[in-house]
């Protein structure tokens, strides 16, 4: 059995990360994709963090559904124009071309595990960050690249 088709644990601060741009301002470790050491052919996994101030902005998937437990900090989600607090224990459904959003509004980060299926956002995330090795300080602030829209087509992302 090869190393990606076994079952795996990973520690705290051993996934593959990517600085992420503005506007959330934060990172995103990948547990389970094809950029770590384990993939699955049918999902993605991973923790996103958004800064204090930051967002996602608002967007839809083609045809993944999205499913999000909040574990740490405080925000909003607006999904199809309503709000929903977000906090330690919240879990988020999402169908394929639901609109959503999620903005940090805690003083700390906010912090949530991420199930996508069928695969696809890793890739997004790994083509618009930067990498992130254990120890890092954050960045400065940094734009998305100018080929943000390209990469969204490219890969998991509805008009």
């Amino acid at each position: 059995m090869s190393e990606s088709t076994q079952s795996r644990v990973f520690s705290a601060g051993e996934a593959i990360a990517f600085w992420q741009p503005e506007p959330a301002n934060g990172y995103v470790e990948l547990r389970v994709s094809e950029h770590s050491a384990v993939a699955s052919s049918r999902f993605e996994t991973g923790i996103q963090v958004v800064a204090p101030g930051g967002f996602v902005r608002e967007h839809q998937h083609n045809d993944q559904e999205e499913l999000i437990l909040v574990f740490e900090g405080e925000g909003v989600a607006l999904l199809e124009g309503k709000e929903y607090p977000m906090c330690n224990g919240t879990t988020v459904y999402l169908v394929p071309h639901s609109r959503h959003k999620f903005t940090n509004t805690g003083e700390g980060p906010l912090k949530f595990f991420w199930v996508f299926m069928p695969k696809g956002l890793a890739e997004f995330f790994a083509r618009i960050g930067r990498s992130k090795q254990p120890g890092d300080s954050a960045p400065d602030h940094f734009p998305r690249p100018a080929s943000v829209k390209a990469v969204e087509r490219e890969t998991v992302f509805g008009d």
